[in-house]
């Protein structure tokens, strides 16, 4: 393991009970900062507790988590397992919810900015689309869609490739990717075929509690 800098997420000895359900149990390990780390284990092994400890949803029942985003200034972006989309906006709409606070030049260029994203993703001429009426894949992309283009300093993704096809998987990676460039990511997933579209990253291994 390398050593700890300022903008390091370091979680040591972290413990989670729900009820009777051990869901963390003394885990240790560091999230480098302004870098790809990967959440890597079987379902049920704590994963998405621990994204939740990251975005500040949840604290551990023991432990320490060190330069929590928030806590430190940093503005976080979070793809959830579930896409939570304003299901009566429409697509552009949606996306527009990462960069509320643009004056009317920014705001522009933000749209062009959605406009190209969306052909990237296959999703060209569905920017007024109302959300409720698309596929469990399309809501899937404009969900990546919003959390990347907020340029948030930290971004956490739950299980991000859900429901997309092997081709929308490698389209979706090479126009995400270079986005995610100098950002501190987590990506979290049990597949290991998912993992490999990742590309290098700091790969941390949850086994079960």
């Amino acid at each position: 393991m390398k050593q700890c800098c300022q903008n390091d997420i370091v979680c040591r000895h972290i413990s989670k009970t729900f009820g009777d359900v051990q869901a963390l149990s003394d885990v240790s390990f560091v999230i480098y900062g302004g870098e790809k780390n990967m959440l890597l284990g079987k379902s049920g092994t704590g994963k998405t507790t621990i994204l939740r400890m990251i975005a500040g949803l949840e604290g551990a029942d023991e432990g320490t988590i060190t330069n929590l985003p928030k806590i430190c200034g940093q503005r976080v972006a979070v793809v959830f397992q579930e896409d939570r989309l304003c299901e009566n906006l429409s697509v552009r709409a949606n996306i527009a919810l990462a960069k509320s606070r643009l004056n009317r030049t920014e705001k522009r260029a933000f749209e062009k900015r959605i406009i190209q994203a969306l052909t990237c993703v296959d999703l060209q001429g569905f920017e007024h689309r109302v959300v409720k009426g698309l596929s469990g894949g399309q809501k899937r992309r404009v969900a990546l869609l919003r959390a990347v283009l907020s340029d948030a300093d930290v971004m956490l993704f739950d299980e991000p490739l859900k429901g997309l096809d092997d081709h929308t998987k490698e389209m979706v990676m090479a126009y995400l990717l270079p986005l995610l460039e100098d950002k501190t990511v987590l990506w979290v997933t049990h597949d290991r075929e998912d993992a490999t579209l990742f590309g290098k990253a700091h790969v941390i291994e949850l086994k079960e509690a």
